[in-house]
C-alpha cells in the first residue's frame, strides 16, 4: 500500500476533535493562545490515531487483522508534526542568556508531507538583566548558547580574593618556574598511558598473543568520547543490568485486554516519525519504547489513552536525552490537541512513579555503537552504509511485539550480522574479533538473525512504513532499498573455528 493512499482517509476527524476540545480549551486562560488551527488545505494529509484516541467510545475491528484499512484508521496524525516552539512564561523566567529566541526544532520539509511553521504563533524574545560580571560562554552548534551562571560567579568572586597573584607576562622568570611546576604536577608520561589497560583489553591482548585475528577497538585514548580505559568496564555493566530494565514478554496476554501487539506497533511507527519531525536523537525513541512497554508490563491501558501514553513517554525520554526537549504543549499539539496538557503531565507524573524514576535502561543502540566499532575493525574509514544497515535492522525490531524475548545486546549483534550479511552475502559476516567484544556466536544469535531477517523481508509489503521511508534517505546512504537475499545460509549460523 502506498503512503498516499494509507494517508487519504483524513477526513473530518481531525476537525471533529478540534471542535470537540474548542469550547473548554477556549475558555481556559492558560491554554489560551497556544494552540494555532490548522489551515483546511493541511488537515487533508494526514488521519489521526482515531480508534486508539479520538474516537471515544468508538467500536473497532480486530486489531490483529492486518487488512488495508487497520493503518487508515488506527494512523497517528503528522499533520500535527508542527515545528513550533511555543513558549511560556514559566519557562522563560530560567533562561541564562539576553536576547535570544527559542529554537525550532526542525526545518520544513521540501516533500510538502508535513506542514511550515505556523506564522500566527510567534517566536518568544526572552531576555534577563545582565550580569554585572564577564561570563564565559561555550560554544555550541544550536541557536541558544548556555551559560554557566556558577562559572560566572565564581569569576566574580575570583578576583576579589586576596589569595590570587597577578603576574605580568613580561615577569618570564615567574613565568616559567609556573609552567615547570605545571608540568611536573600535571604531565602523564606515554609510558603511563599505556600502563592503564582495562581487563577486556587485558584478555584480547592475550588472545592477540595467539591468534592474531582479534582487532583492539580500545586504543583510541586521544578520543575522549570513547572512553578507551573504561569502556570495556561499561558494557560489562550495562550487559549485567540489561535484564533489569526489560519488559515483561506476555504482557499482551495476560495484562492488556483493550489493546493489541498491532496497535503497539501503529503507535510506534507514529512515533519513529514524531521523532524524525523533531530530530530527536535515536537514543531517545529507544527509551521510548522502553517505557511504554515497561508500562503496560504492569498497568492495564484503555486504548483511548494509549496515545496518551506514548507521548508521555517521549516526553521523559526527551527530557533524560535532548539537549532541547519539546515542551508539553508541542505533544499535546502533534495528537490533535485530542489531550489537554494537564493530562500529559498526569500520565508522566503516572510512569515516573511507576518506573520507580529508574529510567536509565541500557537499550539496542548502546550495544550498536560498540559493536559497529567491533564491526569495523581495522578500517580506517569506517563503513557509513553498514552502520546504518545495522540501525535499520535494529528499529524495525522496536515495531515487532515478538522480539521482546530478545535482549537488547543479542538484538544489536544479531543486527550487526544480517547488516553485514546483505552487504556481502558470500562472505561469512561472523569473525573474532565481533565474538570477543558482542560475547555472542552464530549459533547463540541463530533466532534472532532470522527473526530479523523476517522482518527485512517484509518490510517492504508492511503497512507501517515510517522506518523503511526514513532509511530511503540519502543521509542513510539508501539501505532500505537495497536488496535482501531471501535466506541465510546454515553454515554461516554454525560456530566455526578460526
Amino acid at each position: 500500500m502506498s503512503t498516499q493512499n494509507r494517508r487519504s482517509s483524513f477526513s473530518s476527524s481531525t476537525t471533529s476533535s478540534l471542535a470537540k476540545r474548542h469550547a473548554s480549551s477556549s475558555s481556559s486562560s492558560e491554554n489560551a493562545g497556544k494552540v494555532a488551527p490548522v489551515p483546511s488545505h493541511l488537515a487533508k494529509k494526514r488521519a489521526p490515531l482515531a480508534n486508539l484516541t479520538n474516537l471515544r467510545g468508538g467500536v473497532v475491528s480486530d486489531a490483529n487483522s492486518r487488512s488495508s484499512s487497520a493503518p487508515s484508521t488506527l494512523v497517528a496524525n503528522v499533520t500535527k508534526l508542527a515545528k513550533v516552539r511555543k513558549g511560556s512564561s514559566t519557562s522563560s523566567s530560567n533562561m541564562g542568556l539576553s536576547g535570544s529566541t527559542l529554537p525550532r526544532y526542525a526545518s520544513t520539509k521540501p516533500s510538502g508531507v508535513l506542514p511550515s511553521v505556523n506564522p500566527s504563533i510567534p517566536r518568544i524574545e526572552v531576555s534577563v538583566d545582565p550580569v554585572p560580571c564577564s561570563m564565559v560562554v561555550s560554544p555550541s552548534r544550536s541557536d541558544v548558547q548556555s551559560v554557566s551562571m556558577d562559572e560566572s560567579m565564581s569569576t566574580c568572586e575570583s578576583f576579589k580574593s586576596p589569595e590570587v597573584e597577578y603576574i605580568d607576562n613580561d615577569d618570564v622568570p615567574a613565568v616559567d618556574s609556573i609552567d615547570r611546576k605545571t608540568f611536573s604536577n600535571l604531565y602523564i608520561s606515554d609510558s603511563a598511558a599505556k600502563a592503564v589497560v582495562t581487563i577486556c583489553e587485558r584478555d584480547a591482548l592475550m588472545e592477540m598473543e595467539t591468534d592474531e585475528k582479534i582487532v583492539n577497538v580500545d586504543n583510541k585514548y586521544s578520543d575522549p568520547q570513547l572512553c578507551a580505559t573504561i569502556a570495556c568496564d561499561i558494557y560489562q555493566h550495562l550487559r549485567a543490568s540489561e535484564a533489569k530494565k526489560r519488559p515483561s514478554t506476555d504482557f499482551m496476554g495476560k495484562v492488556q485486554k483493550d489493546i493489541t501487539a498491532s496497535m503497539r506497533a501503529i503507535l510506534i511507527d507514529w512515533l519513529v516519525e514524531v521523532a524524525e519531525e523533531y530530530r530527536l536523537v535515536p537514543d531517545t525513541l529507544y527509551l521510548t519504547v522502553n517505557y511504554i512497554d515497561r508500562y503496560l508490563s504492569g498497568n492495564v491501558m484503555n486504548r483511548q489513552r494509549l496515545q496518551l501514553l506514548g507521548v508521555a513517554c517521549m516526553m521523559i525520554a526527551a527530557k533524560y536525552e535532548e539537549i532541547c526537549a519539546p515542551q508539553v504543549e508541542e505533544f499535546c499539539y502533534i495528537t490533535d490537541n485530542t489531550y489537554f496538557k494537564e493530562e500529559v503531565l498526569q500520565m508522566e507524573s503516572s510512569v515516573l512513579n511507576y518506573l520507580k524514576f529508574e529510567l536509565t535502561a541500557p537499550t539496542v543502540k548502546c550495544f550498536l555503537r560498540r559493536f559497529v566499532r567491533a564491526a569495523q575493525g581495522v578500517n580506517e574509514v569506517p563503513s557509513l552504509q553498514l552502520e546504518c544497515m545495522a540501525n535499520y535492522i535494529a528499529e524495525l525490531s522496536l515495531l515487532e511485539y515478538n522480539m521482546l524475548c530478545y535482549a537488547p545486546s543479542l538484538v544489536a549483534a544479531s543486527a550487526i550480522f544480517l547488516a553485514k550479511f546483505i552487504i556481502t552475502p558470500s562472505k561469512r559476516p561472523w569473525d573474532p574479533t565481533l565474538q570477543h567484544y558482542t560475547l555472542y556466536r552464530p549459533s547463540d544469535m541463530g533466532n534472532c538473525v532470522r527473526d530479523l531477517h523476517r522482518l527485512c523481508l517484509n518490510s517492504h509489503g508492511s503497512t507501517l512504513p515510517a522506518i523503511r521511508e526514513k532509511y530511503s534517505q540519502h543521509k542513510y546512504k539508501y539501505v532500505a532499498k537495497k536488496y535482501c537475499p531471501p535466506s541465510i545460509p546454515l553454515e554461516f549460523l554454525h560456530n566455526h573455528v578460526y
